[in-house]
């Protein structure tokens, strides 16, 4: 009878366990369908401490609450990073129109002019939701490292120099992390379907 008790919670046990495994593994295949770049593998983000627009030392996990849209630039870009951005809070807004919500935040990787002052300003001419975060040199380079960005400074003059940097938006959901990344050329639509589709 004990038996015959413990062989069939352990056939119950088992068969959760594999619905269980079953739906995380046909969920994990449905999310991967959603999205045009194929980011399988990728070993993007992690923790990081920063500084936002208000002044405040934040880590990842007060960031990421949300899905969110991160993107590495600086304020003084004259061409890339602003045009990227607006892509990205456009996305932003068709997504909550459909009753999404994603943040968009702006990391700079130029810390020595984008103060939080600075940051304060730009994101507030972006976006009601954007989070912009700077911090120290080493803060910097920690969350870009993190996220496999790469950026340079470029010219010598102190005030008027440009910083090279790598300009991928990418998806970071609060309890898995990565999910994927877009390129420069990826229009706000395609975003907001892409993520809709992840999520919905």
């Amino acid at each position: 009878m004990n038996r015959a008790i413990v062989l069939v919670s352990g056939a119950a046990i088992a068969a959760v366990v594999g619905v269980s495994l079953s739906l995380t593994f046909n969920r994990g295949q449905d999310l991967a369908s959603c999205f045009s770049t194929n980011a399988e593998g990728a070993d993007i983000g992690g923790p990081f401490t920063l500084v936002n627009q208000d002044g405040q030392t934040v880590s990842d996990a007060n960031v990421i609450t949300e899905p969110t849209l991160v993107y590495f630039g600086y304020g003084f870009c004259p061409d890339v990073c602003p045009i990227d951005n607006a892509r990205n809070v456009a996305a932003v807004d068709l997504l909550a129109e459909q009753g999404v919500s994603v943040t968009p935040v702006f990391i700079s990787v130029d810390p020595a002019r984008d103060t939080p002052e600075f940051m304060a300003d730009y994101t507030a001419n972006m976006h009601p939701k954007m989070i912009g975060l700077t911090g120290s040199e080493a803060q910097v380079k920690a969350a870009a490292d993190a996220y496999k960005v790469y950026y340079a400074r470029n010219g010598d003059d102190p005030d008027y120099y440009l910083v090279d940097h790598s300009a991928f938006t990418y998806l970071m959901l609060p309890d898995t992390g990565f999910a994927t990344f877009f390129r420069r050329d990826t229009p706000p639509q395609q975003i907001a379907q892409e993520v809709s589709c992840a999520l919905t």
